[in-house]
């Protein structure tokens, strides 16, 4: 047994979240809401076999959960191939995919086949109209049809992460919960997060976690907060809640009430820099060092040295600072492209 490192508050290094790729097939509002951006060189990014090697480094020191993002991570050529690599390693207990859903009916069969353990959907409005205003792309249809095949291929566990904006998508609430009955998939309400320098996000487009209760409970009776089971599942960001009539659904606080002091996670991007928290403004580069071969003893030293003296409690900083200035200037957006949550894998 592996005993996971702790950060200087106790946290264990548990969650590992490995971005394969920057780009994205969607413009959401709350993620790339501008026009042009500035991508990873396509040099820079990492090979599968660098990716499998570096996830071998976090797994000797204490991750047992990797969850693949992007950008979009399907748009990553031969991705299951990568997760055929990953499904070998045992210690892996909870192996994820974190995706808009636009190329899932077709790959869905193949990255069951090759070891994926669960499948996360991010949807948020099933009006095709507001899909096109949201994402600034026609493709709701494409996004339902890879929900509706996850089941069929076999997958279980199936999540739906809606981000919930105040005037945008909040009437929608009941809506998502029962398509999430109809398909099987627990539905995470997602509080609007101040994150990256772009996304134009102010203070009263948060549809805060009370307010989502609030809403549920007037048309669908009491929510049951569900205890978690074991100390992992206690450091998830999601509460959940189950309903008299048996639907079970999460709320994600990340905006109003932070959960910074149980926080297991951390973000490799596709080019190799290792983020300690969504919110750090600099990240540790592992690229080079692996590259220039650095053996995996001094590696692990980096890693751990990075994670032992971690103190990063970025939601909560911003909670002190709602009102105020975004954390991130749009010319360092230009500079440096890893400050915005699409390269660093939300």
């Amino acid at each position: 047994m592996v005993f996971a490192l702790k950060d200087i508050r106790g946290r264990p290094i548990r969650n590992l979240r490995l971005s394969v790729t920057d780009r994205c097939n969607l413009r959401c509002q709350y993620c790339m809401p501008e026009e042009q951006y500035t991508w990873l060189p396509r040099s820079d990014l990492l090979h599968f076999g660098e990716m499998s090697a570096l996830v071998d480094l976090f797994l000797d020191l204490g991750v047992n959960k990797v969850r693949l993002t992007g950008g979009e991570p399907l748009l990553r050529k031969d991705l299951p191939r990568l997760v055929a690599q990953l499904a070998q390693r045992e210690r892996i207990q909870d192996l994820a995919l974190t995706t808009n859903g636009q190329l899932l009916e077709a790959a869905a069969a193949e990255l069951k086949q090759a070891g994926l353990h669960r499948v996360t959907v991010s949807l948020d409005t099933l009006r095709p109209d507001r899909f096109l205003k949201l994402s600034r792309h026609d493709g709701l249809h494409r996004t339902l049809s890879g929900i509706e095949t996850l089941a069929r291929v076999g997958f279980r566990g199936t999540r739906i992460d809606t981000v919930l904006m105040r005037g945008t998508n909040e009437d929608e609430i009941h809506d998502l919960l029962a398509y999430g009955r109809q398909v099987g998939a627990e539905v995470r309400f997602i509080e609007y997060m101040d994150v990256g320098g772009a996304t134009g996000w102010t203070p009263d487009q948060v549809f805060g976690k009370r307010q989502i209760l609030e809403a549920i409970e007037r048309d669908a009776g009491p929510a049951t907060p569900i205890e978690p089971g074991s100390p992992e599942e206690a450091a998830a960001p999601a509460n959940r809640y189950r309903l008299p009539d048996g639907t079970v659904f999460g709320v994600i606080a990340s905006t109003t009430a932070p959960f910074c002091a149980a926080c297991d996670r951390s973000r490799l991007t596709a080019d190799g820099t290792w983020y300690l928290c969504l919110y750090a403004a600099r990240g540790i580069d592992l690229k080079t060092p692996f590259r220039e071969g650095a053996p995996a003893a001094e590696l692990k030293r980096l890693i751990a040295g990075g994670w032992q003296n971690r103190s990063d409690q970025g939601a909560e900083d911003r909670l002190e600072l709602i009102g105020r200035k975004s954390p991130h200037e749009r010319v360092d957006l230009r500079d440096d492209p890893r400050l915005e949550m699409h390269t660093r894998g939300g």
